[in-house]
């Protein structure tokens, strides 16, 4: 994408994008001109890979270390992410750990882990970049769930992590109702059982998954919705569950 055809220049704070859908997020608004920073976790994956995919689309990335499991470093990276781009305009809070347990084998580290890394984290971005989105009069948030959190839709081995991310789809959608009169729009994107992140739309079309589309989703799937949910056009889209997921209805494939 050339100069010429970027779109905008806005701060973007995506969370969690070393690796994954966010990688793919990352690069994909870069390309339209957002300014990016984005956080990795340290001893995690590398930023190495991500930084490269958005310097392919022009972009200079800000990359962040953080370990969103822990109080206080989401909010720490949220004013690293402005001391070095300025006022952030739009949060992709990709983050979202998860454990694939049954209730009988979980730990209260492991509740503790999945309330941690996904409704707390959400909570202290939220609590970090809202005020000055107010100031401003503008701001886009997406935040993640689980495919049919918005419904509380049960998956077996998901107990804690799927109530997990059904707080934090209410969570943001109260957001979206308290914070759309500072002309901030708040939405979610609830993501199919994408197992190969690395796939663009082409290949994953070739890559057979139960699903009605009888074929895989892919990173740029989730990464146009993003791109248009924060778009300057998608001001009256408000507390959207946006499902990325191909038309399947459970939780996983």
């Amino acid at each position: 994408m050339t100069d010429a055809s970027k779109t905008t220049s806005r701060a973007v704070l995506i969370t969690g994008a070393a690796r994954g859908l966010a990688r793919g997020i990352a690069a994909d608004l870069a390309g339209d001109g957002y300014r990016i920073a984005f956080t990795f976790r340290p001893g995690g994956t590398p930023p190495d890979e991500t930084i490269a995919a958005i310097r392919a689309r022009g972009g200079d990335p800000v990359a962040i270390p953080a370990d969103h499991s822990l109080e206080g470093e989401t909010g720490a990276a949220a004013v690293r992410a402005r001391e070095a781009l300025g006022p952030i305009d739009v949060l992709v809070h990709a983050v979202g750990p998860i454990v694939v347990r049954r209730f009988e084998r979980s730990t209260m580290d492991d509740y503790r882990a999945m309330l941690d890394g996904n409704l707390r984290s959400a909570v202290e971005a939220a609590f970090a970049l809202l005020p000055e989105m107010r100031e401003r009069g503008f701001g886009r948030l997406v935040f993640f769930g689980m495919n049919g959190s918005h419904a509380t839709l049960p998956a077996k081995g998901m107990s804690l992590y799927g109530a997990a991310k059904a707080a934090v789809v209410n969570f943001a959608r109260t957001l979206s109702v308290e914070e759309a009169q500072h002309g901030i729009t708040v939405n979610m994107i609830e993501p199919g059982d994408i197992r190969d992140k690395t796939l663009d739309r082409a290949a994953a079309r070739h890559v057979a998954a139960n699903n009605p589309t009888s074929h895989a989703g892919s990173w740029q799937d989730i990464a146009y919705a993003v791109r248009f949910l924060v778009s300057d056009e998608a001001s009256f889209i408000n507390g959207v569950t946006l499902g990325v997921n191909g038309g399947l209805v459970g939780p996983h494939e």
